[in-house]
């Protein structure tokens, strides 16, 4: 009698570039939404946090419309760019949890030596910046936005992974 295998569908890179498209609005709208509504400031390691959700949003788009030999790439590229997110989120976060200082010049105090008041004034940043090691919890949870974000990059990225795996094996 012959063994009964489960046999998995390959992923197509439509189905990867979707992933990528709607992965990376979930995230956009989601800090939007902080932003917006709940009214938290984000520091200036939150807004390159967003980056590489605006670059997966057009990676997927572009996934989506090239020819399937071509979309390839585009799930790699992908994937590197997930991985950067989930890299700027460990950033992040060792900043929160002061293990290391913020590479970001905005995240600091600015130090002034001498002069004037006039002086000391104009040294000061236009728009006030939210320091990038104050965290924020959202409902409660001992884990910050930043960690959270982290997570759900790291959640799609092996999501993806395991679908450029499937994909992959289509090709046989």
């Amino acid at each position: 009698m012959p063994l009964n295998r489960t046999t998995h569908r390959p992923v197509s890179t439509n189905a990867l570039g979707g992933l990528y498209v709607l992965g990376a609005l979930l995230a956009l709208g989601v800090v939007w939404f902080a932003e917006h509504w709940l009214k938290l400031a984000p520091c200036e390691l939150c807004l390159w946090e967003r980056r590489p959700w605006w670059v997966l949003l057009g990676i997927g788009i572009v996934t989506i419309v090239l020819p399937k030999r071509y979309a390839r790439f585009g799930v790699f590229l992908g994937l590197l760019c997930l991985m950067t997110s989930i890299g700027l989120a460990v950033l992040h976060a060792g900043v929160e949890h002061k293990f290391w200082p913020s590479p970001a010049p905005e995240c600091r105090a600015p130090a002034f030596h001498g002069g004037s008041f006039k002086d000391w004034m104009s040294a000061m940043p236009a728009r006030p910046n939210k320091p990038c090691d104050s965290p924020d919890y959202l409902f409660g949870l001992p884990v910050s936005m930043t960690e959270l974000g982290g997570l759900y990059a790291a959640a799609v990225f092996v999501v993806a992974l395991v679908g450029s795996f499937r994909m992959g094996r289509s090709r046989r």
